[in-house]
C-alpha cells in the first residue's frame, strides 16, 4: 500500500511538472512571460481594531478562523504571515511557526514576510505569486500587530527603527519625517499655512466620518473642524488628528485558484531610498509610482477605471501625495479635490471609505492586508457605496515610502477593459549615496524642517530638526540649537558634535557682516589684479 501510494504521488508530481513545462510562452512588451493562474479571494476576516487584551496569537487566530469559515475551505496548502516587528512589540520571534501551530496547521509551509508597515500587503503579494505560478491552489494570508500594551515612547522608538540610523540619532521619528515632507509639499505648491491646514483637516474629517460607519474601526466618532484645529501639534505642521493611532488588530484573506466573485487582477511593488538625506524628490513617493505602473499594466486598466481606493494614510498628507502618485489627480491637486468632496464616500472617487489607517487604526503589520479585506467587502456589496463598484485599489506604504505596494481587485463579472495605461516617465529613484561632509564646521541652507513636540526618549521638546544642504551639495539631518522661526531657504551655520550635526540660523547682522567681508576681500584683490594686467601689457 505504501509503495502504491508513493507511486501515485510520484506520477502526480511528474504530471504537474510536465504541465508546468508545457505552459505556452507569450510575449509581453519586450519580455517573454508565461500565462499565470488567475487568483481569487475565497474568504476574508478581520478583528475589531483598537486596544485588544488578547495575545498576538489569539488575534491572529480569530481573523484566520473568520476567513476560513467564510471561504468554506477546510485545508490550505501554505500560510504567509505579515508582521512588522513582533519581536520587539511582544517578545515573540519565529512567528510563522508559532501561528501555524496555534491554528493546528503544523506541517504546511509557513513563512513570515516583513517590509515595515506594508508587511500585510507584502504577505498578500507572496501568496498571489505562489498561486499565480501554479505552485499552490489555496493559501491563507494573515497579518497582525499588537502594540497598545506598550508606552507611547516605547512604540515610537520601535517604529523609528525603520528609518535611517543617522536621522534617528538626531531625534527624528516617523511623524517628524512625515512633517518635513509635508512642509516641502507646502513650499513646492505655494500653499499658505492656512490652505495646507484646510486640506489636512478635510482628509482627517472625511476619514473619521467614514470610520464612524465601520464596525471594525478603532475610532467611530466623527470630528469637527474645531476639534481638528484644537488638537496639539505633534510635529509642525502635523497635528494629533493628522497621525494614525497605535493599534492592535489582525486581518486574514484566503486566496484560491478556483473562481470566486472577486479576483486579484493586478499587483505591483516598488522601492525607494531609505533616508531623506539620499533623496532629491520629497513631494512624491517614486516607490508608489513604480508599484502602480506595474499593477495597472497587469490588470490592463488605467486610474480612470478604479471606482474607489484604500490608501495608506498613516499621516493625512500621505493620502494626498498617494492619490497624486496613483494618477487619480494631478500633482498638487488632491488636497483641493478632497476639500471639494470628490474623495468623499459619496464622491466621484471614494478614498478610504473604511476610515483608512487614520480612523480604522494602524496595527502596522496588518494595515496592508486590512485594506484588501475592506475593498473585498465593498466589491461584494457587504459595505455599499453610492454606486456599485467594479474595481477597487489598495496602496500600502512601507517605512517612509521605501517599500510600497499597489493591488487592484475586481469583480469576476466586471467587463474587460481594453485601455492600456502608459505611465509618465518614472523619476530616478537611485539613492544619492552618502554625501555627508566630513567637515566639523560648515554652512548650508534649510531644505525642509519641523518642530517636534512629541520626542523620543532622550530628547526634550520642542526639538527643531532640519534637512540642510551644505555648500558641497550634501543633504544632512541636523538638530536646531535654538527655536528660531524656521523657513525653507534660510542660511545656517553647521557644526558636528559626537557625530550629530547641529545648526544655527544666521542672523541678519551676521549676513550683513558676511556681505561686507566679501566686498572688502574683492576690493582688496582688485588693485593687485590691475597691477598684474599692467605688468603684462608692459
Amino acid at each position: 500500500m505504501a509503495n502504491r501510494a508513493h507511486t501515485r504521488l510520484t506520477v502526480a508530481a511528474l504530471r504537474r511538472t510536465k504541465a508546468l513545462r508545457n505552459l505556452e510562452s507569450r510575449h509581453w512588451g519586450d519580455k517573454i512571460t508565461t500565462p499565470m493562474q488567475s487568483v481569487y479571494i475565497a474568504g476574508i476576516g478581520m478583528t475589531k481594531f483598537g486596544k485588544d487584551p488578547r495575545s498576538l496569537a489569539e488575534i491572529f487566530c480569530q481573523a484566520a478562523q473568520r476567513a476560513l469559515a467564510e471561504s468554506k475551505i477546510q485545508e490550505v496548502d501554505a500560510l504567509f504571515i505579515g508582521a512588522m516587528n513582533p519581536e520587539e512589540f511582544t517578545g515573540d520571534g519565529n512567528i510563522a511557526s508559532h501561528i501555524v501551530g496555534a491554528l493546528g496547521l503544523t506541517g504546511i509551509p509557513a513563512s513570515r514576510i516583513e517590509t515595515a508597515s506594508s508587511a500585510g500587503a507584502a504577505a498578500l503579494a507572496a501568496g498571489f505569486h505562489a498561486i499565480a505560478s501554479g505552485c499552490y491552489r489555496r493559501i491563507l494570508v494573515l497579518a497582525a500587530e499588537k502594540m497598545t500594551h506598550l508606552s507611547t515612547s516605547a512604540t515610537t522608538r520601535i517604529l523609528a527603527g525603520v528609518i535611517d540610523k543617522r536621522e534617528r540619532q538626531c531625534g527624528a521619528t516617523m511623524p517628524a519625517l512625515a512633517a518635513m515632507i509635508t512642509e516641502k509639499y507646502r513650499k513646492k505648491f505655494r500653499l499658505s499655512e492656512s490652505r495646507l491646514g484646510n486640506m489636512l483637516c478635510a482628509v482627517a474629517r472625511k476619514n473619521h466620518l467614514n470610520g464612524s460607519k465601520n464596525s471594525h474601526a478603532q475610532f467611530q466618532n466623527a470630528i469637527t473642524r474645531e476639534t481638528y484645529f484644537a488638537s496639539k501639534f505633534v510635529a509642525t505642521p502635523l497635528r494629533l488628528y493628522d497621525c494614525s493611532p497605535i493599534t492592535d488588530g489582525a486581518a486574514a484573506v484566503v486566496l484560491t485558484s478556483d473562481k470566486t466573485d472577486v479576483r486579484l487582477s493586478g499587483i505591483g511593488q516598488g522601492t525607494g531610498p531609505l533616508s531623506l538625506q539620499e533623496r532629491e524628490i520629497f513631494t512624491s513617493f517614486p516607490a508608489t509610482k513604480i508599484a502602480a505602473a506595474r499593477a495597472y499594466a497587469m490588470a490592463r486598466v488605467t486610474p480612470r477605471d478604479i471606482d474607489f481606493a484604500e490608501v495608506h494614510d498613516a499621516f493625512t498628507p500621505f493620502e494626498i501625495i498617494s492619490c497624486e502618485d496613483l494618477g487619480f489627480f494631478p500633482p498638487g491637486k488632491a488636497g483641493d479635490s478632497t476639500i471639494a468632496g470628490k474623495t468623499a464616500i459619496d464622491g466621484a472617487l471614494p478614498i478610504n471609505p473604511s476610515g483608512g489607517l487614520k480612523a480604522r487604526g494602524h496595527p502596522v503589520g496588518a494595515s496592508g492586508l486590512a485594506q484588501v479585506v475592506e475593498v473585498t467587502k465593498r466589491l461584494r456589496g457587504q459595505e455599499p457605496l453610492k454606486r456599485a463598484p467594479k474595481r477597487g485599489l489598495t496602496q500600502s506604504t512601507g517605512g517612509m515610502g521605501t517599500n510600497n505596494f499597489v493591488t487592484i481587485l475586481e469583480r469576476a463579472d466586471a467587463p474587460a477593459v481594453q485601455n492600456l495605461w502608459t505611465p509618465p516617465p518614472a523619476p530616478p529613484v537611485s539613492p544619492r549615496g552618502n554625501l555627508v561632509s566630513a567637515r566639523s564646521t560648515d554652512e548650508g541652507v534649510i531644505e525642509t524642517f519641523t518642530i517636534l513636540y512629541v520626542t523620543p526618549d532622550g530628547f526634550l521638546p520642542p526639538l527643531a530638526l532640519a534637512l540642510v544642504r551644505d555648500r558641497h551639495g550634501a543633504l544632512l539631518m541636523a538638530q536646531g540649537e535654538d527655536n528660531t522661526q524656521l523657513k525653507i531657504g534660510q542660511e545656517v551655520f553647521l557644526r558636528r558634535v559626537d557625530g550629530v550635526f547641529l545648526f544655527t540660523v544666521k542672523s541678519q547682522i551676521q549676513k550683513v557682516q558676511e556681505a561686507f567681508m566679501k566686498f572688502f576681500r574683492r576690493k582688496a584683490a582688485a588693485p593687485s589684479s590691475k597691477n598684474n594686467r599692467s605688468g603684462e601689457q608692459q
